[in-house]
Protein backbone atom coordinates (compact mmCIF):
# COMPACT_ATOMS: atom_id res chain seq x y z
CA UNK A 1 0.00 0.00 0.00
CA UNK A 2 1.75 3.29 -0.83
CA UNK A 3 0.86 6.69 0.41
CA UNK A 4 -1.17 9.17 -1.46
CA UNK A 5 -1.21 6.94 -4.11
CA UNK A 6 -3.75 4.47 -2.67
CA UNK A 7 -4.96 4.26 1.05
CA UNK A 8 -1.71 3.38 2.81
CA UNK A 9 -1.46 6.88 4.56
CA UNK A 10 -4.69 6.68 5.86
CA UNK A 11 -4.20 3.34 6.96
CA UNK A 12 -1.12 4.20 8.67
CA UNK A 13 -2.85 6.92 10.58
CA UNK A 14 -5.27 4.72 12.12
CA UNK A 15 -2.63 2.64 12.85
CA UNK A 16 -1.00 5.24 15.06
CA UNK A 17 -4.18 7.16 16.08
CA UNK A 18 -5.86 4.84 16.85
CA UNK A 19 -3.27 1.94 18.22
CA UNK A 20 -5.04 -0.49 15.50
CA UNK A 21 -3.78 -3.74 14.08
CA UNK A 22 -3.18 -3.40 10.69
CA UNK A 23 -5.96 -5.41 9.39
CA UNK A 24 -8.58 -3.50 11.29
CA UNK A 25 -7.01 -0.12 10.27
CA UNK A 26 -7.52 -1.51 6.85
CA UNK A 27 -10.85 -2.35 7.58
CA UNK A 28 -11.96 0.61 9.19
CA UNK A 29 -10.45 2.58 6.42
CA UNK A 30 -12.44 0.71 3.81
CA UNK A 31 -15.99 1.19 5.23
CA UNK A 32 -15.45 5.01 6.04
CA UNK A 33 -14.38 5.14 2.41
CA UNK A 34 -17.51 2.43 1.05
CA UNK A 35 -14.70 0.80 -0.66
CA UNK A 36 -13.63 -3.24 -0.53
CA UNK A 37 -10.20 -3.79 1.14
CA UNK A 38 -9.19 -5.05 -2.37
CA UNK A 39 -9.60 -1.19 -3.30
CA UNK A 40 -7.60 0.26 -0.93
CA UNK A 41 -4.36 -0.76 -2.77
CA UNK A 42 -5.92 0.04 -6.72
CA UNK A 43 -4.35 3.47 -7.67
CA UNK A 44 -6.92 3.64 -10.17
CA UNK A 45 -10.04 3.04 -7.74
CA UNK A 46 -8.30 5.46 -4.77
CA UNK A 47 -7.64 8.52 -7.31
CA UNK A 48 -11.17 8.34 -8.05
CA UNK A 49 -12.26 7.81 -4.59
CA UNK A 50 -9.50 10.75 -3.46
CA UNK A 51 -10.93 13.26 -5.54
CA UNK A 52 -14.82 12.45 -4.70
CA UNK A 53 -14.24 12.82 -0.87
CA UNK A 54 -11.82 15.73 -1.58
CA UNK A 55 -8.24 14.32 0.61
CA UNK A 56 -5.83 14.90 -1.38
CA UNK A 57 -4.42 12.94 -4.27
CA UNK A 58 -1.40 12.69 -5.66
CA UNK A 59 -2.41 14.58 -9.12
CA UNK A 60 -1.73 18.39 -8.15
CA UNK A 61 -2.57 20.08 -11.16
CA UNK A 62 -5.09 22.99 -11.99
CA UNK A 63 -8.41 21.90 -10.62
CA UNK A 64 -6.59 19.22 -8.37
CA UNK A 65 -8.04 18.15 -4.90
CA UNK A 66 -7.49 20.11 -1.80
CA UNK A 67 -4.00 19.59 -0.40
CA UNK A 68 -2.61 20.84 2.85
CA UNK A 69 -5.03 21.79 5.91
CA UNK A 70 -7.77 21.64 4.10
CA UNK A 71 -7.16 17.87 2.75
CA UNK A 72 -6.41 17.26 6.71
CA UNK A 73 -9.69 18.69 7.85
CA UNK A 74 -11.26 16.83 5.44
CA UNK A 75 -9.32 13.44 6.57
CA UNK A 76 -10.33 13.79 10.37
CA UNK A 77 -13.85 14.55 9.74
CA UNK A 78 -14.07 11.30 7.28
CA UNK A 79 -11.91 8.89 9.95
CA UNK A 80 -13.55 10.53 13.13
CA UNK A 81 -9.83 11.93 13.86
CA UNK A 82 -8.14 14.57 16.02
CA UNK A 83 -5.27 15.83 14.11
CA UNK A 84 -2.94 17.98 15.78
CA UNK A 85 -2.47 20.66 13.27
CA UNK A 86 -6.25 20.70 12.19
CA UNK A 87 -6.87 21.27 16.02
CA UNK A 88 -4.30 24.27 16.62
CA UNK A 89 -5.57 25.62 13.56
CA UNK A 90 -9.43 25.65 14.60
CA UNK A 91 -7.97 26.58 17.92
CA UNK A 92 -5.89 30.02 16.51
CA UNK A 93 -8.97 30.68 14.07
CA UNK A 94 -11.54 30.61 16.55
CA UNK A 95 -13.47 27.44 14.44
Amino acid sequence: MGGVRTSGDLVARMQLAKNMRLDDAKKYVADKLKVSLRDLTDEVTMREVREDLDISSIFMGYGSASRGIEAKFNIARLLDLEINCVEKFKKKTGI
